[in-house]
Order: C-alpha cells, then structure tokens, then sequence
C-alpha cells in the first residue's frame, strides 16, 4: 500500500486537496479516494499524469518506504514517522498534536486544512522519557 501513503504524503506536503488533484488530472473525486485508501492503483499511464501534476516522480509514488526512522535528519518529523517510533497511530498523533497534548510538536489550522510540526529534537527527549516508563 505504498503508492496510496505515498500520494497522501505528497498531498500533504504540498498541501493539496484530492479534489484538485482530481481536477487536475481530469479523474473523479471517487477515483483519487479509492488511489488514497489503497482499494485500487491506478494504470501507469494515470501515475504519469498525477506525478506530473504533482511535480514529482513516478518513482516517488511506487517507492517502499524503508522506515528511515532516524530523526537526526530531519528539521521536521513526519507524522508516519513519529506514529512508527511510539508504535500509535497517525490519527492518534494528528490528534495529540491538534489538542496540543503532544509535548514534541504542535499543529495549527489554516482554514479546513492541518499542518503538523514535530520537533526532532523533542521527540527524541520524549522517546527517552518514554522507553524509561
């Protein structure tokens, strides 16, 4: 299910809705949700074209994650990445970091849309303190 967490962690980044994706590439909304959820992979002509119109490669949607979970190169930690490291959720990190429990990061709210902040630096302190409990 790499293509489908993939598209959503460039989605993300670029801070793009799946409807404008949709728009963009000339596909239904419903196409793009079932690309997201990873009910199906859309033909590699249609990869081309959402890579395309997200500026980046075909290759960047297909690649397996390799769980790079060092922090020490990051200036921010992605959301996977903190959820894989504390062995949770993304929703349940998404969810500590908007309510502001999350002592590694914060999120705010632009309009409908979150952005996530984690602090490496943080986080690592954090995983310290909670391998120790």
């Amino acid at each position: 299910m790499s293509f489908a967490s993939n598209l959503k962690d460039i989605l993300n980044e670029k801070e793009m809705k799946p409807v404008e994706l949709a728009n963009g590439i000339g596909k239904g909304k419903s196409s793009i949700s079932q690309y997201l959820s990873g009910k199906h992979i859309p033909q590699d002509k249609v990869k081309e074209q959402i890579a395309n119109f997200l500026g980046c490669t075909v290759e960047d949607l297909e690649k397996e994650k390799e769980h790079d979970l060092n922090i020490n190169t990051c200036n921010n930690v992605p959301v996977w990445k903190a959820a894989m490291l504390l062995d949770k959720s993304e929703e349940f990190i998404r969810i500590a970091l908007q309510m502001g429990t999350a002592p590694f990061g914060f999120a705010s709210k632009k309009k409908s849309k979150w952005s996530y902040h984690i602090s490496p630096k943080k986080l690592k302190e954090y995983i310290g303190e909670y391998e120790e409990r």
